[in-house]
């Protein structure tokens, strides 16, 4: 083989290697789950953890952890998910 030719494909094995390692570490970054929520006092609304780990309420950031805006949630009686 050529010194150019080991030179190509060695790139092209850089480049692939540097997207899947991207798009494997991107994929979990980007995720956002989301629940609805119910309440005596309020209509339903849709509660998520966003990328960021904060909590969303109807798309709005709360610029709260998820895990400490649900634990003040169940505090006052809302229920979240099934």
């Amino acid at each position: 083989m050529k010194t150019q030719d080991m030179l190509k494909r060695n790139v092209t094995l850089l480049l692939l290697s540097l997207f899947f390692m991207m798009t494997v570490s991107c994929s979990n970054e980007d995720k956002v789950t989301c629940t609805t929520c119910r309440s005596d006092q309020t209509p339903d609304f849709e509660l998520c953890k966003e990328s960021n780990g904060n909590a969303s309420v109807n798309g709005e950031d709360t610029g709260v952890k998820y895990d400490i805006y649900l634990a003040n949630l169940q505090e006052t009686g809302v229920s979240c998910g099934g």
